[in-house]
């Protein structure tokens, strides 16, 4: 199966079309959405098109195929609109047969991650920089090797990068633009 990523939205009605317009493209089976999605928060610009209405409408219309988590941006408020859940702070997933912790990155990330296992993959929104990579991480006591990811923001990328969305098929992850260039890819 096929599976799209995306981060940050935050309420931008330019980026959210963008996005589906690439998941449609993609054919992926399901959208996850790590958070931030409406609001744009006191600490970013407004994002291009800044129409959140408008953004509740497009994926109200998918909701039938959208996973998400609750973003540091996210309220109850933001809920009341929204036809699918937003305000759990993690997912637990399995896809193609690989185990992901997936959560904003507010909370949990690579210097402070939840219990996981050799192997797991961690992945999160929230700074808005795109990453890929393995990384030995604390766990309490122990170290544990896991794989660590980030689609970067659909709407305010950071860092000089892109606006940019993640594919998972098979087991290669690979972050991507809305021109369609992979501008990161790791295989789980």
């Amino acid at each position: 199966m096929k599976y799209m990523f995306a981060s940050d939205i935050h309420g931008s009605a330019y980026y959210c079309r963008k996005m589906l317009e690439a998941f449609d493209a993609s054919g992926a089976e399901r959208l996850i959405l790590l958070g931030d999605i409406l609001y744009h928060g006191p600490r970013n610009d407004l994002p291009r098109e800044y129409a959140p209405k408008e953004v509740i409408a497009m994926l109200n219309g998918r909701k039938d195929r959208i996973y998400a988590v609750r973003g540091n941006c996210d309220t109850e408020v933001d809920q009341m609109v929204l036809q699918f859940p937003i305000l759990a702070d993690y997912a637990l997933l399995v896809l193609n047969g690989v185990t992901f912790y997936a959560t904003h990155g507010h909370i949990y990330h690579q210097d402070h991650i939840p219990p996981m296992q050799d192997g797991d993959v961690l992945i999160h929104g929230h700074t808005h920089l795109l990453k890929a990579e393995r990384a030995e991480c604390r766990d309490g006591d122990r170290n544990v090797s896991i794989t660590v990811l980030n689609p970067g923001s659909t709407s305010i990328p950071k860092g000089g990068n892109p606006a940019t969305y993640a594919l998972l098929e098979d087991r290669t992850f690979s972050v991507r633009t809305f021109e369609g260039e992979t501008v990161k890819e790791i295989l789980l």
